[in-house]
């Protein structure tokens, strides 16, 4: 039978351009300018990103493949026979989750799947690669939203067990204060025993992690310097990229990759829709990205600090990576 699909737009709800203005604005006027690692992922962002994942040195999302490939049948008997509802926050083009759904398919299990992201094209193309390679009968309710929306999405849908996939290491672009927050209002919208399944990226020899940061390729600086290129098209930014430089840090005290855009040179950056100027002194750095790693004492005072109780722990035969299955709890 064919997958049943719809697609929710948010946009028109909550236009993009005004939440990116505001945003744009307060990182810019800060001491330490920075733009949010969320405006990444536009169409052009999200197509660098899928390529990114292609690396040689990007490693974790091969070891998150890993993971799932093998253990994704442990997952499904987790769940009930009862219906219950997949709901993915930052979807992607969705090509690991893939290996969960058609496992889930194959045991029988009666669920369906809500795919949330920002960039509407990795909705559409989702949707359309799940009906070309999955052979199966279930409903796929695409969601063009941020993050913080998932959250309302949850509470709006009807009553049935939920199992939250929170994958890659998105978790590790929140500060730790800022992840119990936004697990914590996971959980708030959560019955008890529902599940959620979320990567960490796990502290590892700081090379490793500065090439997958930093690749030979240079698709990582691409990426990062699309911002800029998006403030230019959708703000009338004139940011010239060739008078910035890419760079990723680890800061080891922290245990995060940081990632910075310098201006190679004093100047000045117009910006139309904020009708505002912003001044750059020589090697004066944006600060565009944090991807904070962890360890399996972290995780677990997480969990603890969130309302969940982890249940399992899965990781690649490298120890690079986990994803780790929680339940939330009374």
């Amino acid at each position: 039978m064919p997958i049943t699909a719809e697609i929710i737009d948010t946009a028109a709800a909550c236009p993009t351009s005004d939440a990116f203005a505001r945003d744009v604005l307060r990182g810019l006027s800060r001491q330490q300018k920075s733009l949010s690692s969320a405006w990444f992922y536009d169409d052009r962002g999200s197509r660098l990103f899928e390529e990114i994942t292609r690396l040689d040195e990007y490693y974790l999302t091969r070891c998150e493949r890993e993971i799932l490939s093998a253990h994704a049948p442990q997952i499904g008997q987790r769940l009930s026979r009862e219906p219950f509802r997949v709901l993915e926050i930052g979807a992607g083009d969705g090509h690991k989750t893939q290996i969960l759904l058609r496992q889930f398919v194959e045991q029988g299990l009666d669920f369906e799947y809500v795919p949330i992201d920002i960039c509407q094209r990795s909705i559409v193309d989702l949707v359309d690669k799940l009906r070309r390679t999955i052979r199966g009968e279930f409903l796929v309710r695409g969601i063009v939203a941020e993050y913080q929306d998932a959250l309302d999405v949850l509470r709006s849908h009807r009553p049935m067990r939920n199992l939250v996939l929170f994958l890659g290491s998105s978790i590790g672009n929140f500060n730790h204060t800022q992840a119990r927050r936004f697990l914590r209002g996971l959980r708030d919208s959560l019955a008890p025993g529902d599940l959620a399944l979320i990567g960490f990226d796990l502290k590892k020899d700081p090379h490793v992690l500065q090439r997958a940061y930093d690749d030979s390729a240079g698709v990582t600086r691409e990426f990062n310097l699309n911002l800029l290129d998006r403030i230019n098209r959708e703000l009338g930014g004139a940011f010239d990229r060739r008078f910035f430089q890419h760079q990723a840090a680890y800061n080891s005290p922290e245990a995060c990759m940081e990632s910075f855009l310098l201006s190679t040179t004093a100047q000045s950056v117009r910006i139309e829709a904020l009708e505002q100027s912003f001044d750059f002194a020589p090697w004066e750095a944006i600060k565009v990205e944090c991807s904070y790693k962890y360890d399996p004492q972290l995780i677990q005072s997480l969990a603890a600090a969130s309302g969940f109780r982890p249940v399992q722990r899965f990781s690649d035969a490298r120890q690079y990576f986990t994803d780790s299955l929680w339940t939330a709890i009374p």
